[in-house]
C-alpha cells in the first residue's frame, strides 16, 4: 500500500482493521491512579526534607504516595548550566521525579503554574497562579487519586516563609472541603465522571526539618497547648533496607536536585543519636485519632492506618465549635459527626466530650446503629467556668462503640472580656481574614505581631482593642515600651466599646538608644500592651518591636565618577556595615564582610559597596548574568516610599563584580517590579567593579527615574546585600547585610530606612503594575508528564479533560533513520509528540498545530533504537489529553 496522505480514507480503514500499517495505540487498561497520601507543595524539592517519613511509610506500610507540584521551578537558580524557564523546570521535574522515586514515590503532578520568584507574599502568588484554576487543578487531581491523608507545607506568613509555600498550603486546605463537596467545580463530576471525595486529614511541616532534638528521643515530644492541632515527629534514624539510615537514604535523593546545588550536600552521620525528627502538625481532620500515639505510624492512625482497639478504618469523626474564641463564663455549642465507612456499619455508641475540672457538658451523645456511608449527629452545650484562664484549650470527644473507640480533638480559644493587641502587618491581616474564610480560626495567631522602627526614628504603631464580651466594656489602653524606646501618651482611654466592636489605637513610639543592635544582631524587642477595664479587669498581651537600622543620605557636591572607588567629596555620608550574618555559615573577615556608602547628586543615587572576600565563587557567563545568589554578588534594594507589602513595587539590582574570563561586571533586576537583564530593565544605571586578591568593590549609579513610581526622600526603604560563595559549583555560603533577617530580600517592611538629605520631594507617582516573569512549561512538553497520563489515564497538568476534542495517536510505525505516527484530529490544538527508546530516553520529538477534523501523519527523523511514540495534547481553552503506540 502506497504512503499515507494526511486525511485520506487509507490512514482511516486502517485504523479501523488493523491493515498492518500503523501499530496501534497499547490496548492495556490505564493503572489505578489511587493514593493514600498526596503530598502538596509549590516547587520541586518542597518534599524533600519528608522523604526519610515517606520512605518508612512505603516500606512498612505499603503506603501509595503521590505529589502535586505546583510549579516546576522556573524562577529558581541553576547550578548545572544556563537553562532557565521552561527549559529549567523540565529539568527539575526531572529530579523531582528521580528523588522521590527512590523512596518508592512513582506519581508526580504538575499543575504547570508559574514560579515567578521569591516573594514572601501570598497575595502576589495568587495574581500569578490564578486561584479559581489553581483550584480547580487540585482539587481535580485529589478526586482522582483519592488520598486519605494529605501533607502540605506552611500555609501562615512567617517570617522568611515562600509566597508559593504559603499559598500551596492554602490550596491544599481549600481543596480539603472543596473536594467533598459536589457543588465545587461540579463538572468535574457532570462531565468529566469524578466524584466528591473526602480526605480524612491534612498535615503541615510547618516546622520543616526541625531537629533541635536528635535520636530516637525526638519522637517523645508531646502537643503544646498553643498548637493548632495534634503534632507529630518522625525520627530518621530507623534503619532502611540495605543497612544505611532513612535520613541516609533521604540525602541520597536530595543530591539529584542538582540544579539546587544540592548535589555537595555532606553525608548524613552514621551515629543514630545525631540524627532528628520530621515534624508534622494536623491542620484538618475528619477520621479519629491515636491519643498519644508516636513515632512515624502516629501521624496516619485512625486516618489510613488502623487504631489497635479503634473503630474501623474509614470512620469518620469530626467536632466543630459554633465558634472558636469564647469568653469565661460563656457557652459554646460543639457538634459532633459519627460517619461510618463505606462499606461497614458502625454499632450503637455513644460520643463523650472530655473537659477540665470545672467546665459543664450538657447534651445526649448515644447514637444507634449507623449504616454504611451514612452518619450520626450529637450537640452538645459546653459551659467555660467564669474563672478560667485565657488560653487554648484542647477538647477531645471520645467515641465508645461495641466496634472500639476513637477520639478527635477540639480546639477552643478562652479569651479575656476586653484585650489589646498590636495590628497585623498588612500580609498577615490578609492572612488571618483567609484563616477565617477557609474555616480555620486556630490559625489566627500563627504569626507573632511584629512592627519596625528605625533606628532613632520615629513611627505609629496602632493597638487594635476588641470587646470580646457580651456586654459594651470602657477603660484605657497602657503601652509599655522596650527598653532603648519612648512613647509619647502611652495610656490612651477607649470609652464605650460595644459587644464584638473593635477601636485601633494610635501610639507614636520613638527609638532613644543609639547602642542598640538592629536585625538579627539583636534587633526584636518585646513590649507589652495592657487593658484596664472600668470594671477592673486586666489583660496583657506581648508583641515586639523589630529595630531596623536607618541613615541619611547626603549630596554629593560633585557627580560621583563610577569607577569603583571613592574619590574625594564623592560620599561624605556615614559608612554603613554591611557584615552582619542573615543566612547561610557564620563568616568573618578575611571570608566575609562589607561595608556600603551612599550619596546622591542630580537625580540619581549613587552605591559604594566594598567586600572583603578571600576566595572567589564561580565566574558566571556574561549571558548567565542572573541568579546572583549562585556566586559573588551585591544585591541594592529600594523601596521607594518604604511602604511596599511585597517586592514586586520595590528596584532590586544584583550586581556580579566579575564575569567568566576575568570579564566586566554584570547587573540585573531580580524579584522586583520588572525582573530582568540590567540592560534592558534599568537603563541608565552603570555599574563599575574593582576586583583586588582579598575582596572587591562595585560602584553604582541608580537614576531615581527607573524606581518604580516616585520616591519619598523622607523614608526610603534600603538595603545593601552581599552574597558568598567559595566554591566553584554555582552555590552560595554566607548571606550577610545592613538590615539583616530571615528571607530580608523578600521582606521590604524590614529593610532599613533612608533619608535622602534636602532632597526635593516631588509629585507621588504610584509604582507602574508589575511585569511578572509568568512562563512556565505545560505538561503536554513534558515527555515523563505525558507518560504519567497515558499510564494513569488522567489529563495533564490538573487540566480538564480534553474529552473528544482530543488529538490522539491512532498508532505508529519505526521505518530505517524515522518514526511514522498517525493522528486522529478532533479541533484545534497544539501536540508535542516524542519517540522514546526501552529506557524512556527521548530520541526525537515534535511539537506540531493542529486543526479541523480527520487523520495526519507526522514524520519523525530519528536515530537509536525507538520503542514508543508518546503524544501529549492541549487545546486553545486549557484541556489536555496524552495517548501512546508501542514500536
Amino acid at each position: 500500500m502506497g504512503p499515507l496522505r494526511r486525511g485520506g480514507p487509507a490512514l482511516a480503514l486502517a485504523a479501523l482493521l488493523g491493515f498492518g500499517i500503523l501499530t496501534p495505540t497499547g490496548s492495556a487498561q490505564p493503572a489505578d491512579p489511587d493514593l493514600d497520601v498526596l503530598f502538596v507543595g509549590a516547587h520541586p524539592d518542597d518534599e524533600a526534607s519528608l522523604l526519610s517519613t515517606f520512605g518508612q511509610w512505603q516500606h512498612d506500610h505499603q503506603v501509595r504516595i503521590g505529589v502535586v507540584t505546583i510549579t516546576r521551578g522556573e524562577g529558581g537558580g541553576n547550578a548545572v548550566g544556563p537553562e532557565e524557564g521552561p527549559a529549567l523546570g523540565l529539568l527539575r521535574e526531572s529530579e523531582e521525579r528521580r528523588a522521590v522515586g527512590a523512596l518508592g514515590v512513582s506519581d508526580v503532578y504538575n499543575l504547570d503554574k508559574p514560579d515567578l520568584y521569591y516573594t514572601v507574599s501570598a497575595p502576589l502568588t495568587a495574581s500569578a497562579w490564578n486561584h479559581h484554576d489553581v483550584l480547580a487543578r487540585l482539587v481535580r487531581v485529589v478526586r482522582q487519586t483519592r488520598p486519605e491523608v494529605v501533607v502540605t507545607m506552611d500555609p501562615a506568613p512567617t517570617p522568611g516563609n515562600h509566597g508559593n509555600h504559603q499559598y500551596a498550603a492554602r490550596l491544599a486546605l481549600e481543596a480539603y472541603r472543596a473536594a467533598a463537596d459536589p457543588a465545587v467545580f461540579p463538572e468535574q463530576i457532570g462531565d468529566e465522571g469524578l466524584a466528591p471525595w473526602s480526605v480524612r486529614r491534612v498535615l503541615s511541616n510547618a516546622a520543616g526539618a526541625e531537629e533541635e532534638v536528635h535520636g530516637p528521643d525526638c519522637e517523645q515530644r508531646t502537643t503544646p497547648a498553643e498548637s493548632p492541632g495534634p503534632e507529630y515527629y518522625a525520627w530518621g534514624g530507623r534503619t532502611a533496607p540495605g543497612g544505611m539510615s532513612w535520613e541516609q537514604r533521604e540525602r541520597l535523593a536530595e543530591r539529584e536536585y542538582r540544579t539546587q546545588g544540592w548535589a555537595g550536600r555532606p553525608d548524613i552521620p552514621d551515629d543514630p543519636a545525631r540524627i532528628g525528627c520530621d515534624h508534622l502538625t494536623e491542620l484538618a481532620n475528619r477520621a479519629p485519632h491515636a491519643p498519644g500515639a508516636q513515632g512515624p505510624d502516629a501521624p496516619l492512625l485512625g486516618a489510613l492506618l488502623p487504631i489497635p482497639g479503634g473503630l474501623p478504618v474509614g470512620t469518620g469523626l469530626a467536632a466543630v465549635a459554633d465558634r472558636a474564641r469564647v469568653v469565661p463564663g460563656e457557652v459554646v455549642r460543639v457538634g459532633v459527626e459519627v460517619t461510618a465507612p463505606a462499606s461497614t456499619p458502625l454499632r450503637a455508641g455513644r460520643i463523650e466530650p472530655e473537659v477540665p475540672p470545672g467546665w459543664e457538658v450538657r447534651g445526649d451523645g448515644a447514637f444507634g446503629p449507623v449504616e454504611p456511608g451514612a452518619t450520626a449527629r450529637a450537640e452538645f452545650d459546653i459551659a467555660v467556668p467564669p474563672g478560667r484562664e485565657p488560653g487554648r484549650v484542647p477538647l477531645p470527644v471520645r467515641v465508645r462503640s461495641a466496634q472500639g473507640e476513637g477520639e478527635t480533638e477540639l480546639r477552643v480559644d478562652v479569651v479575656p472580656p476586653v484585650v489589646a493587641e498590636q495590628a497585623p502587618l498588612p500580609g498577615v491581616a490578609e492572612f488571618q481574614r483567609w484563616a477565617s474564610a477557609a474555616g480555620l480560626p486556630l490559625l489566627l495567631d500563627a504569626v507573632d505581631p511584629v512592627q519596625t522602627v528605625p533606628a532613632l526614628g520615629a513611627r505609629d504603631v496602632q493597638a487594635v482593642v476588641r470587646n470580646n464580651s457580651a456586654t459594651a466594656r470602657s477603660g484605657t489602653v497602657r503601652f509599655e515600651p522596650p527598653r532603648g524606646f519612648e512613647v509619647a501618651s502611652a495610656e490612651q482611654q477607649f470609652p464605650d466599646l460595644a459587644p464584638g466592636e473593635t477601636r485601633v489605637v494610635d501610639f507614636r513610639v520613638r527609638s532613644t538608644d543609639p547602642r542598640m543592635p538592629t536585625g538579627t544582631q539583636g534587633g526584636d524587642h518585646p513590649y507589652q500592651l495592657t487593658v484596664r477595664t472600668t470594671d477592673g479587669t486586666t489583660r496583657t498581651s506581648t508583641a515586639a518591636l523589630e529595630l531596623v537600622p536607618a541613615t541619611t543620605i547626603p549630596r554629593a557636591a560633585a557627580e560621583p565618577v563610577v569607577d569603583g572607588e571613592a574619590g574625594p567629596g564623592e560620599y561624605p555620608g556615614a559608612v554603613l556595615d554591611a557584615s552582619a550574618l542573615w543566612e547561610g555559615e557564620q563568616c568573618a573577615p578575611p571570608d566575609c564582610a562589607a561595608t556600603a556608602r551612599l550619596s546622591w547628586h542630580g537625580d540619581a543615587l549613587h552605591v559604594l559597596v566594598d567586600v572583603v572576600d578571600d576566595q572567589r565563587g564561580t565566574p558566571l557567563a556574561p549571558e548567565d548574568c542572573k541568579r546572583h545568589w549562585r556566586t559573588d554578588a551585591v544585591e541594592i534594594a529600594i523601596d521607594p516610599k518604604g511602604d511596599s507589602e511585597n517586592t514586586s513595587s520595590t528596584f532590586k539590582l544584583a550586581v556580579l563584580p566579575t564575569t567568566r574570563g576575568d570579564g566586566p561586571p554584570c547587573h540585573v533586576r531580580d524579584a522586583d517590579n520588572h525582573q530582568g537583564p540590567g540592560e534592558q530593565t534599568a537603563p541608565g544605571v552603570t555599574v563599575a567593579s574593582k576586583v583586588r586578591a582579598d575582596g572587591y568593590a562595585v560602584e553604582v549609579s541608580i537614576p531615581l527615574r527607573v524606581l518604580p513610581g516616585s520616591v519619598d526622600p523622607l523614608r526610603m526603604g534600603l538595603d545593601v546585600l552581599v552574597y558568598d560563595s567559595d566554591t566553584q559549583d554555582q552555590t552560595g555560603q554566607s548571606r550577610i547585610g545592613w538590615s539583616t533577617w530571615a528571607g530580608v530580600q523578600g521582606d521590604p517592611y524590614r529593610w532599613g530606612r533612608a533619608v535622602l538629605a534636602d532632597h526635593p520631594a516631588g509629585d507621588p507617582v504610584p509604582p507602574p503594575a508589575a511585569v511578572l516573569p509568568l512562563d512556565a512549561l505545560s505538561s503536554v512538553d513534558s515527555v515523563e508528564s505525558v507518560a504519567q497520563a497515558v499510564r494513569l489515564g488522567t489529563s495533564l497538568g490538573g487540566a480538564p479533560p480534553a474529552g473528544a476534542r482530543a488529538t490522539r495517536l491512532t498508532g505508529a510505525r519505526a521505518e530505517q533513520g524515522e518514526v511514522l505516527a498517525g493522528l486522529a484530529v478532533h479541533g484545534p490544538g497544539v501536540v508535542h509528540l516524542f519517540v522514546v527508546d526501552p529506557g524512556g530516553a527521548v530520541l526525537a520529538e515534535q511539537r506540531i498545530e493542529v486543526d479541523g477534523h480527520g487523520n495526519r501523519e507526522v514524520r519523525l527523523p530519528v536515530a537509536g533504537t525507538p520503542a514508543r511514540l508518546l503524544a501529549g495534547f492541549g487545546t486553545p481553552a486549557g484541556a489536555t489529553a496524552a495517548s501512546a503506540a508501542d514500536l
